[in-house]
């Protein structure tokens, strides 16, 4: 089992650990990661590990089995053996721009209130599909809403509810397709602002940003139809 270091922490930015398997692929398994693995639309963490032995470079991470989460080397090169002690490191530029990106679509789903369909997180883009029949009327008008709720300094914080608190309230899970992962009897849930200025509660495992003056100013760009009830909304950091 991973201690997922990044979940208490998104701005730890490097840490030791131990290693704790290689897989048949040449994938390394730590005790604890500060690597954030490919999951809900966020692409794994990228970054480095350094030993008594040598250096290499992490493409991505992933999910292993179990609780695991595998660092995958960009080349093949020799590894560090079981048991050895690393540092690890991640590309914190690409990390913190997935982390205002991932911000900004939350409240991207606020400013358009349907239920959504998929999306999709890159270091300078995102993008979310809506059950939307029609295209908006103003996306110009979407596009001023959005950055006026980021100008809004308000707090990303994270919570904790059992399994059977999010079953009573349905409407907190924004996304058709894929559902909060359940069998650890709670779920974690990302808050934007504060109490009654709460501008939006959703259940998610990714990184964020500590408050939305950090995303920055958007744009907004091309409205996709992808289907006869889907439009794809795409959102770019400036």
């Amino acid at each position: 089992m991973t201690e997922l270091l990044f979940r208490d922490d998104a701005y730890l930015r490097e840490a030791t650990a131990k290693v704790t398997a290689i897989t048949s692929e040449g994938g390394i398994v730590l005790d604890a990661s500060v690597f954030y693995p490919t999951s809900g639309g966020q692409p794994g963490d990228s970054g480095t590990l350094s030993w008594g032995g040598g250096t290499l470079d992490i493409a991505t991470t992933v999910k292993g089995q179990g609780d695991d989460l595998v660092l995958l080397p960009a080349e093949p090169v020799a590894l560090p053996a079981i048991g050895d002690q690393v540092q690890q490191k991640i590309n914190w530029d690409r990390r913190f721009r997935h982390m205002r990106v991932h911000t900004a679509l939350h409240l991207l789903s606020v400013v358009i209130p349907l239920p959504v369909s998929g999306g999709a997180i890159a270091a300078d883009k995102g993008r979310l599909d809506f059950d939307m029949p029609d295209a908006p009327a103003d996306k110009a008008a979407l596009e001023e809403d959005l950055n006026r709720l980021i100008a809004c300094d308000m707090d990303v914080t994270a919570e904790w509810i059992t399994e059977a608190a999010l079953d009573a309230q349905p409407d907190l899970v924004k996304t058709m397709s894929v559902q909060p992962p359940r069998g650890s009897g709670k779920i974690r849930l990302v808050r934007i602002g504060v109490g009654r200025e709460t501008a939006d509660l959703q259940p998610c495992g990714g990184t964020h940003v500590a408050n939305t003056r950090e995303i920055g100013q958007v744009r907004l760009g091309k409205i996709e139809k992808k289907g006869r009830q889907n439009r794809r909304v795409y959102l770019h950091l400036d």
